[in-house]
């Protein structure tokens, strides 16, 4: 299946069967990446006196309720309602689901016990004359070991506030990285980056997207791609998503 996406004075060739999913996909699975104290999620079937909802049980059709956290279970796109005190849904403010992206890996800079982001690091390495509208961020050194990650009390990487608000004057609007945060884990709720990114409360940025807990795998070279932002339709704050890059036709 091939498209053509026609993006500032530009036409783009795509095809649409070499996509790469970047998600982590919540699953009943106690390996699974996790982080913020979160349990592993729990798909369970419905059990009753009058209902099974398991085949393998004897019932007619599989019928699972699913507990989780969208923040600390799997990939999740967030909008400003995650540190606002009023309520923003990500369902009504993400109006579109493609865009021209640039993939980057970065090697955080160690400061004490901290690996950072910096704003030097990202005014190097994003292409600013390509008016990308997403930046998916891959950290250094990557692993398959990302995918089963518990980074409760690990101290992940996270990302310079002065870098987020650089990156928003710049024209991303759709930021993806496979951490668990863009802030420090613990910082006593100031998380400034959030707050940077998404301007709050001075003039909140509702067309401002933060997508976490990615996993950009090796074989996807740095460079620029179409995004396919894929999310649950959940009034919430967050929601589980499904980011997908799609390598462009030269």
């Amino acid at each position: 299946m091939q498209a053509t996406i026609h993006y500032h004075h530009k036409d783009y060739q795509l095809d649409l069967n070499t996509g790469v999913d970047i998600s982590l996909p919540i699953q009943n699975n106690k390996n699974a990446a996790s982080a913020w104290y979160c349990p592993p999620p729990s798909i369970q079937p419905v059990m009753t006196e009058h209902f099974v909802g398991a085949v393998r049980e004897g019932g007619a059709v599989n019928f699972n309720d699913i507990s989780f956290n969208p923040h600390g279970n799997g990939t999740h796109t967030e909008c400003v309602g995650h540190i606002s005190k009023e309520f923003y849904s990500i369902h009504k403010l993400l109006k579109r689901s493609f865009f021209f992206a640039q993939v980057l890996s970065c090697t955080p800079v160690n400061v004490q016990d901290d690996q950072i982001i910096t704003l030097q690091q990202l005014k190097t390495l994003l292409d600013c004359e390509q008016k990308v509208e997403a930046l998916v961020l891959r950290t250094l050194p990557n692993s398959d070991h990302k995918r089963f990650t518990q980074y409760t009390n690990t101290n992940p990487p996270f990302v310079e506030a002065q870098a987020m608000d650089w990156l928003y004057n710049q024209g991303v609007r759709h930021f993806l990285i496979d951490t668990p945060s863009v802030d420090k884990e613990v910082d006593d709720g100031v998380l400034a980056a959030h707050h940077a990114y998404w301007n709050y409360p001075e003039n909140p940025r509702l067309d401002a997207t933060i997508t976490e807990l990615i996993y950009v795998p090796n074989e996807v070279s740095d460079g620029f791609y179409f995004l396919n932002l894929q999310t649950a339709a959940f009034e919430n704050d967050a929601t589980p998503s499904r980011p997908v890059l799609y390598p462009i036709n030269q």
